[in-house]
């Protein structure tokens, strides 16, 4: 360990001398919202714009950074557009006793954060924070929405289209020539805002955007209060179906992965889905990609495409599909928890036991029924928190169950040295939150995987940094973390190691200090799947989503996954495992 505090000690130190433009910014908004009323957004300009925030690099010129505000335009509700004021609370108890009775108000949805909104529809927007790291995600993309937003009001105005000399519905190409920016942001603006497009241009051209913001409470024990309220309907789950006092595996990853593997529903209605992609254009890439699995030139897997085209069958049937897909995965034993707390995360309870081995995804190789249906351990799988609550959503796990026996974190995030859809694996974390470095053995490594990457590569030995805000970096920052090797930049794992040390220690997480985490009570795995390239710019802010090929990193790392569960309840039942249980190489 010599070497590992020696090398933490540099880290923090050269991290001092880096970070004084973002923690100068973090400070103060955090010192701004303290106060009891409203602040004026435009007083955090300046500071947002010193940054020189990687994913916000033209923030302080004339030019359209049009990559940061489609990012910011999918993490924040519709309503933001016509906003006045943004009210930010743990519950739903402090806004109402601030005169804001959103029980009353419709929710509202941003397409790229589960988050729980509210709006008033005269200009109040009600948001609920699950932790401490939804203000430093939410503030600063408030600030670049409206940057960005007030710079293309210039731009319009100079152009004269709120005059009536042009009209805000018009071809990408020509936003670009007249406005800025490249034609392939401006279509992805209007894919992003559809058929409001032209009444939005409209918008930004008639009003300068001047949002106010108004903090409600916000503390650590509400905070544990509200991860309580979210756990309770998941615990009583368990205890009902007598799963309380049962082997527990906790899996953060997302709401589709685990499920389609588990149940088979999307291979039971193979013709179905078929059928479904047949009647789509000849453009679409799924009808072209059915094409070319049947003259068998496809690079991808049978069951992905399967696995993809279900989410678009049952969702363009509407409530009837939902309420379908999930009566046949309760048959299959995957039950679904919905939250209705601040802490918008979806949870899943799977016991083994009740997994049929015929509904299983081929590719977990030869499945021991006879183990299986012994097994008394149950899978809580859910989509992965932000930040700070990781580290609060596993604390009440761990206090709550007994027998945690494993913890696995399958998340998102940018790379520094891979590309879009890589898998990296990473035996060494620093958390920006409570500065600590972790190094671990890692449960998984590229050989778990490899057989089932069709598209992207398997690192592993790889180091990741937990970092505050996606917004909360510059290249001066990212270039410091590369020099040092870390090369992984996400927003839970670290969270998630200091509530792991909590399950292995008397004490609580330490604060910028080395930590071994060789010797655990608990199986751990951390997987991470690139999502963007920051050292790109045409490679990051969404401007290549995962889509259907991001399936093939995503399933192969649940697979993954699913085999060191099996693999550890088949020791567990002194069954010797089968040679083929890590699947078709």
């Amino acid at each position: 360990m010599a070497v590992a505090r020696l090398a933490l000690t540099s880290f923090a130190d050269g991290e001092v001398r880096l970070s004084d433009e973002v923690e100068l910014y973090q400070r103060t908004y955090t010192t701004l919202l303290r106060s009891s009323g409203e602040t004026q957004l435009r007083v955090l300009e300046p500071s947002h714009m010193a940054m020189c925030s990687s994913l916000h690099p033209l923030a302080a010129g004339e030019e359209l950074d049009l990559g940061a505000f489609i990012y910011a335009v999918r993490r924040l509700p519709d309503g933001i557009a016509g906003a006045q004021l943004v009210a930010m609370g743990q519950d739903i108890e402090a806004l109402s006793g601030h005169g804001m009775p959103v029980e009353s108000w419709p929710e509202a949805e941003a397409p790229a954060r589960r988050r729980r909104w509210y709006d008033s529809g005269q200009g109040t927007l009600a948001v609920l924070l699950a932790s401490a790291s939804d203000v430093d995600d939410l503030v600063p993309t408030l600030v670049a929405f409206q940057i960005e937003w007030n710079k293309i009001r210039v731009r319009m105005r100079a152009a004269g289209w709120p005059r009536g000399t042009r009209s805000p519905d018009v071809p990408p190409e020509e936003c670009a020539r007249e406005l800025g920016g490249s034609p392939d942001d401006w279509a992805r603006l209007r894919s992003a805002w559809g058929e409001t497009f032209g009444a939005r241009m409209r918008l930004i051209g008639q009003r300068r955007l001047s949002l106010r913001v108004r903090m409600l409470g916000g503390t650590h024990t509400g905070y544990a209060r509200l991860t309580r309220r979210w756990w309770a309907p998941v615990s009583a789950e368990l205890k009902g179906e007598g799963l309380d006092e049962r082997p527990l595996y906790f899996v953060s990853s997302n709401s589709h992965s685990l499920v389609n593997i588990v149940t088979g529903i999307a291979r039971e209605r193979e013709s179905e889905l078929v059928a479904f992609v047949e009647q789509m254009s000849e453009q679409n890439i799924l009808r072209q990609e059915l094409t070319a699995f049947r003259e068998g030139e496809s690079q991808g897997s049978w069951e992905n495409f399967l696995y993809f085209v279900a989410r678009l069958y049952f969702s363009a049937r509407g409530p009837d599909g939902a309420a379908e897909r999930r009566a046949a995965e309760r048959q299959k034993g995957v039950t679904h928890l919905r939250s209705k707390t601040a802490l918008r995360v979806p949870a899943q309870v799977i016991p083994l036991a009740a997994l049929e081995p015929a509904s299983l995804d081929p590719r977990l190789g030869d499945i021991d029924a006879e183990a299986l249906a012994a097994s008394g351990a149950v899978i809580v799988n859910i989509d992965y928190p932000l930040g700070v609550a990781a580290y609060n959503i596993l604390r009440e796990i761990a206090v709550d169950c007994t027998a945690l026996r494993g913890v696995y974190v399958l998340g998102k995030a940018a790379t520094l040295n891979a590309d879009v859809g890589d898998v990296m694996i990473s035996n060494v974390v620093h958390d920006e939150h409570s500065g600590c470095t972790y190094w671990l053995d890692n449960a998984f490594s590229v050989d778990d995987l490899a057989p089932d990457l069709r598209f992207g590569t398997g690192l592993d030995n790889q180091r990741a940094v937990t970092v505050k805000s996606t917004f909360l970096q510059n290249r001066k920052y990212l270039d410091f973390y590369y020099r040092e090797a870390f090369t992984v930049v996400e927003m839970e794992t670290g969270p998630y190691c200091n509530a792991v040390y909590e399950i292995a220690d008397a004490d609580r997480h330490p604060v910028g200090e080395a930590v071994n985490f060789s010797k655990l009570p608990i199986d751990l795995g951390i997987i991470h799947y690139a999502s963007d390239t920051p050292y790109t710019q045409a490679r990051t802010l969404g401007a290549q989503g995962l889509n259907y090929y991001g399936m093939d990193s995503t399933y192969a790392s649940s697979l993954a996954i699913l085999r060191r569960i099996l693999r550890l309840e088949r020791s567990a039942t002194g069954k010797p495992r089968p040679v083929s249980v890590v699947g078709p190489r």
